[in-house]
């Protein structure tokens, strides 16, 4: 729920001291100077996402300063952003001095001193981010205070872009999607500093790792989850599929294999406790995300569900050189297993007439209801062709360690041979 602040039913007396406690409060100790005799009401509405503090201001003109005293009493350093709605706002910070109007953004930073004036009624919101997540350098950050950031184009539309709808979408997120949204607009301003400082992508790996911490964390608290997938944890991050593949290849790694060292991790120290006996080994698996139902992904499987390769085994023999092992998972492999492996099924024995004394040698008699059943026919024997009985003569020659002139015997044992 959003935090409100007002001064509207004060008295113009009153509203100095009240405004000053509730931006003091609500932001950091600061400096409060209304310029008016009597001062307009002012709002303040805050929320928090994860550890992204965000706040929409309206008020009348007024200066605020952050002095050496104010960080003496409270040191916690952020990074602030403010994007103006409304008036214009002039801010000094590290020696510079630069001028916001709407639509644009700047960045402050809460451990130096820094002087913000507005000289007319004014809008803005302001995103706080703790600065020890903030992975850029110090030297860096300093460079960038007391800038104006237009929206207009390239990564700073972008940042204003996600952080608008942000602000304005931040009180139907709940709890674990705040903090995702929150992350993604930090690595986003991480992303703006280093492309104004002109860092090359080699120094962006820090905040691939930051991302893909992010990822890990997410994912450990979803282990139970036989639904876990790589397209599933891409969109909780808002992140592609591809992007999240190149993460964890930043650690010579794969999603699929990482989750299920994880899991298998866990059933390891399940199964080592006293208890595990009763539980079962496969209830301590399906705790996990290991399940066995059709339809469901199983370890080391592929993407559509199936077991893992077999290169070896039961039917490593009936591959020809060559060719690709089977997925043994499939259900058109199945399929074909079935019929490699069971014999043809005899042909259903057919219904005759009833026999009695003098039936014929085609039937016998039941026992149950007197009928005849037709017998199988024995095995007609083919005889040979005169192409075998030349194979057998070429294969008699050979074992006899003679070498045949006839071409066929070329042909089947030397293909690449032309007579």
């Amino acid at each position: 729920m959003p935090t409100v602040l007002s001064t509207e039913p004060l008295t113009a007396a009153d509203r100095a001291e009240r405004w000053h406690e509730a931006v003091s409060g609500t932001f950091m100790p600061m400096d409060v100077n209304l310029l008016e005799r009597k001062p307009l009401p002012g709002t303040i509405v805050s929320s928090r996402l994860g550890t992204l503090h965000i706040s929409r201001v309206q008020a009348g003109p007024q200066v605020v300063k952050r002095t050496k005293h104010h960080i003496s009493r409270d040191d916690r350093a952020s990074l602030i952003v403010s994007l103006q709605h409304q008036g214009i706002a002039t801010k000094e910070q590290d020696g510079r001095e630069t001028v916001i109007g709407p639509g644009e953004f700047s960045i402050s930073d809460s451990s130096r001193l820094f002087r913000i004036k507005l000289e007319e009624q004014f809008a803005f919101t302001s995103f706080h981010f703790p600065r020890e997540e903030l992975h850029v350098r110090d030297e860096d950050l300093q460079a960038l205070t007391a800038t104006t950031f237009t929206g207009e184009e390239g990564s700073a539309a972008l940042v204003a872009t996600y952080l608008a709808r942000v602000a304005r979408e931040a009180e139907g997120f709940d709890e674990g999607v705040g903090r995702r949204v929150a992350a993604t607009a930090l690595d986003l301003m991480v992303m703006l500093i280093d492309e104004r400082r002109g860092r090359d992508a080699s120094e962006g790996v820090q905040v691939a790792a930051a991302s893909l911490e992010r990822v890990k964390e997410y994912v450990l608290r979803n282990l139970g989850d036989p639904d876990l997938s790589p397209s599933r944890i891409a969109e909780a991050h808002f992140m592609s599929v591809r992007y999240l593949h190149k993460l964890f290849e930043l650690e010579d790694l794969t999603v699929g294999g990482w989750i299920r060292t994880q899991r298998l991790e866990r059933c390891r120290r399940e199964l080592l406790r006293p208890r595990a006996a009763q539980a079962g080994v496969a209830a301590i698996a399906q705790r996990w995300g290991f399940v066995s139902r059709p339809g469901r992904r199983r370890p080391g499987g592929c993407a559509r569900g199936r077991p893992g390769w077999r290169g070896a085994g039961r039917w490593a023999g009936r591959r020809t050189p060559g060719s690709k092992p089977r997925c043994t998972g499939c259900r058109s492999s199945r399929a074909a297993r079935g019929r490699l492996s069971r014999a043809p099924r005899p042909t259903p024995p057919r219904r005759g007439r009833t026999s009695g004394e003098g039936s014929s040698a085609a039937g016998a008699p039941s026992r149950a209801c007197g009928k005849s059943v037709r017998q199988p026919r024995e095995p007609h024997v083919m005889a040979a062709r005169p192409a075998d009985r030349h194979h057998e003569e070429e294969r008699a020659k050979r074992g006899a360690g003679g070498v045949s002139d006839s071409p066929i015997y070329y042909r089947t044992n030397f293909p690449c041979y032309e007579r």
